[in-house]
């Protein structure tokens, strides 16, 4: 049975060239980057190669570029650490209501310290008004943080106007862009961020590579206390091998986005279309035109997430349902609530996410086994069978 691979917003395979790139530093060049000797200046200059081609691809200065372990990390540091900067300004932090749980989780941390998080609300498509974020800023306001884009729902945000927004109310602000960087163009400058998150694992890298871009002069508190890595801002060890991965794959998405994004979009539109046109009663959730690329999110009525996972993955087809770091426990997800959706219908949410290496065949081979997991389900369901018994005159 041929597998179809349709979970990428959990994770991207690093390309080969991005293994390559790392296997002589988890060998014959292991030596510590902050070590004097020559072996550890070859890996000192190996990082801050990696670094100005991380920069590179959001349009930064090397020097404005922190790595961490991962995109949580990045959004903690940026979260916690820039709120607790300007502390002496006031304790108020603005987030919309359907941000990654890395940072709506870092404001909860924050309110035991005395801080008030304020939450912007979505439209139906999991958009954010930016009208709603200046409603929310008030002079105690430290610190803004809404997404570039939602990885469960695909829908982009107007980023760009929220950020001069924060801008002419004199509050930093930051976006998560995990999802959006290296997918999509994300220029920090054009954005107008002060601070912006990303992570390898999402542009063909290795997992445990992240970093956090901090505009010049954007005041931090750092989270890990030890050594001067990373300019003081994050200490421990650099993780050298996975630094020089997330290196290679932002210069590989770098140049070829362009043709990246004309694929998948080709191909998330193919599934979109033949998956509403094949299943009744399911809803494509998020923006239907400005979204990834290669995103694709729906909630099929009378029946579960986990179960249609479940026989997907019988079937040789890997999906996701709800947000990568839910979907062990499956349970609602707040980006839906938020939206507006049905308790009930969200609980048959399901995303799947693409590449353009994912071929046509791939995704009529999901139309073809789809509809009929879907039918033997909802022959179990019990909401199922009363939807038919109220609809019988």
């Amino acid at each position: 049975m041929d597998s179809v691979y349709l979970d990428h917003v959990a994770g991207t395979p690093p390309r080969p060239e991005v293994v390559e790139a790392m296997l002589p530093f988890l060998r014959e060049r292991f030596a510590n980057a902050q070590s004097l000797h020559s072996g550890g200046q070859e890996a000192l200059q190996a990082v801050e190669e990696a670094r100005e081609r991380v920069a590179g691809l959001i349009g930064a200065s090397a020097e404005e570029v922190f790595f961490t372990a991962s995109g949580s990390e990045a959004n903690n540091l940026a979260l916690k650490g820039m709120a607790l900067a300007g502390r002496a300004r006031g304790k108020r932090i603005v987030l919309s209501a359907i941000e990654h749980l890395s940072v709506l989780n870092a404001a909860k941390s924050l309110e035991n310290l005395g801080f008030e998080t304020a939450l912007v609300p979505v439209d139906g498509l999991g958009r954010v008004d930016p009208a709603d974020v200046r409603k929310a800023l008030t002079k105690e306001t430290v610190l803004v943080s809404v997404q570039t884009a939602n990885s469960e729902v695909g829908t982009l945000e107007p980023v760009a106007e929220i950020a001069r927004i924060s801008r002419e109310s004199g509050v930093p602000f930051h976006t998560d862009a995990v999802a959006a960087a290296g997918n999509i163009p994300v220029d920090v400058h054009a954005l107008g961020a002060d601070a912006l998150s990303l992570a390898a694992d999402q542009f063909y890298g290795p997992k445990g590579a992240a970093a956090l871009f901090l505009r010049k002069g954007t005041r931090v508190v750092p989270l890990i206390d030890g050594g001067v890595q990373e300019g003081g801002r994050r200490a421990g060890t650099e993780n050298v091998p996975a630094i020089v991965g997330m290196g290679r794959a932002a210069e590989i998405a770098a140049a070829e986005m362009t043709k990246r994004i004309a694929t998948e979009t080709s191909l998330r539109d193919r599934l979109i279309g033949g998956l509403l046109e094949r299943v009744d009663h399911s809803a494509l959730t998020g923006d239907p035109s400005n979204r990834l690329p290669h995103h694709a999110s729906f909630c099929i009525e009378f029946i579960e997430g986990e179960a249609m996972l479940l026989h997907l993955d019988m079937r040789g087809v890997a999906a996701s349902s709800g947000s990568a770091c839910t979907s062990k426990s499956l349970k609602v997800s707040h980006v839906l609530l938020a939206m507006g959706v049905d308790h009930a219908l969200a609980q048959g949410s399901l995303v799947f996410s693409l590449l353009e290496t994912t071929s046509a065949a791939d995704i009529d081979r999901v139309l073809e086994v789809f509809p009929p997991i879907v039918e033997k389900l909802r022959r179990m369901s019990p909401l199922y069978t009363k939807f038919l018994e109220e609809k019988t005159p």
